[in-house]
């Protein structure tokens, strides 16, 4: 086992972006299940009567926000380490991610971590605003799934990983 920084901060990079890639499928896998049906308010009244409908929402909820978080927290601060550089705050390192075409747009991460606590604490105090959210979510996941992919492809055409030592 080597002790060089470097090959321990890709170490790490690598196993997040594999944790990162299953909490994706699995997003996705929660995402198809809420349908393709028109998320408003009477949608959210259903939740109170509709057992299964609440628990494949709360399911795609929590997958949101853990990726998202792992992202945020985990994911983007790894890669930076792993390219010998010395992350700072969350919204210094979604600038930097963006200076280098990870993110589109820090802002919008900073509000994909709105949206998220949103869904945790809307649910039982606004229908309206939680179907926005909820609709806004399911829009956003394609930001997620697409910094995850970036980052992918970034690892192996600017870091010289190889393809196979990346997690499938």
């Amino acid at each position: 086992m080597t002790s060089d920084p470097l090959f321990l901060a890709r170490s790490r990079f690598t196993d997040t972006l594999g944790i990162v890639g299953k909490e994706g499928a699995h997003l996705l896998y929660s995402l198809s299940r809420l349908g393709k049906e028109k998320i408003d308010r009477s949608w959210v009244e259903r939740l109170d009567c509709d057992a299964e409908l609440a628990e494949r929402l709360e399911a795609f909820v929590s997958r949101f926000g853990r990726m998202q978080d792992t992202i945020g927290e985990k994911l983007l601060p790894r890669w930076l380490e792993a390219q010998g550089e010395t992350p700072g705050s969350m919204i210094d390192v979604l600038r930097r991610a963006e200076r280098l075409g990870i993110v589109d747009d820090a802002a919008l991460w900073v509000s994909l971590r709105q949206r998220r606590n949103q869904l945790i604490h809307e649910y039982a105090e606004d229908p309206e605003r939680f179907a926005e959210a909820i609709a806004t979510a399911c829009r956003n996941v394609e930001i997620l799934v697409a910094t995850y992919n970036r980052l992918r492809n970034y690892a192996t055409e600017h870091m010289g990983i190889p393809e196979r030592s990346l997690p499938s």
